[in-house]
């Protein structure tokens, strides 16, 4: 018999499974957007459409499950799903927009729409597995060691979120000089080729820590799944295109390390 509690169950189990075979494919097959565009994978859709609409799970899901939730009321509920929401909105809406309004926006190649309904069903598993365990399933700490755990995630969230939308925004204006692709500097792009995906996979640490649960520890290792196959790819390009110009003591996503 159907109930929310097995689906919810289901559901956590999918986010762990789906997570290895994800990393062995992206290891081997890059998703085709951005600088790894190819032709092949069906229609394209212009790139902040694209990001608007996959990404868009995230809010109204969340937002439209959340009430629902026997904790919906709680305070600490409520806090604790607003750093995913704040992320989300950065990624749905305003880096779509920063997209739009780049001068870039001309020359940039399409975003295939096979690809953006596959991160769209992502998002759906996603969304509804953190905003459902947040407002119902997560049985919350009386005393300190909610805020404990808490604003100890959430400094490493807000970390990771600053090093993610200060990448962004350097590489979007990068593309925007017109210029076409040139090797980064400054800031964590003096360690990692992508300090944009290290800044989400810290985030994601941090919200594991916030909510202190299986649920967000698999969305950590989902993210890790996906962004650190394509840091490699996006790390072995830039060597390809750049030879010898490009620094060779720079990791691809975790500065030292790899």
């Amino acid at each position: 018999m159907f109930s929310d509690e097995s689906l919810f169950h289901n559901s956590l189990m999918s986010l762990y499974l789906i997570a290895p075979p994800t990393f062995i494919s992206l290891i081997f097959l890059q998703a085709p957007y951005g600088k790894h565009h190819r032709p092949g994978w069906g229609p394209n859709l212009p790139p902040p459409l694209a990001w608007f609409l996959m990404e868009s799970p995230t809010l109204w899901l969340t937002l439209l499950l959340f009430p629902h939730g026997q904790h919906s009321s709680n305070p600490k509920s409520i806090i604790l799903i607003i750093p995913f929401l704040i992320h989300y909105f950065n990624r749905t809406c305003l880096y779509p927009l920063r997209l739009l309004n780049s001068p870039s926006k001309k020359t940039s190649n399409g975003f295939p729409l096979s690809v953006a309904l596959m991160a769209f069903g992502y998002n759906l598993l996603n969304s509804y597995l953190q905003s459902r365990f947040v407002s119902h399933y997560k049985i919350y700490d009386v005393g300190c060691c909610f805020w404990f755990k808490f604003f100890g995630g959430v400094v490493v969230f807000l970390s990771g979120l600053w090093i993610n939308v200060w990448s962004d925004k350097v590489l979007l204006r990068l593309k925007g000089e017109g210029k076409g692709y040139v090797v980064p500097k400054g800031g964590l792009f003096e360690f990692v080729t992508c300090p944009n995906y290290f800044g989400e996979i810290v985030e994601w640490l941090g919200w594991a820590l916030m909510t202190w649960s299986w649920v967000g520890l698999g969305f950590f290792f989902y993210t890790c799944a996906n962004l650190v196959p394509r840091a490699l790819a996006n790390h072995k390009w830039y060597l390809e295109k750049f030879g010898e110009d490009y620094p060779k003591n720079r990791k691809a996503v975790i500065p030292y390390l790899y």
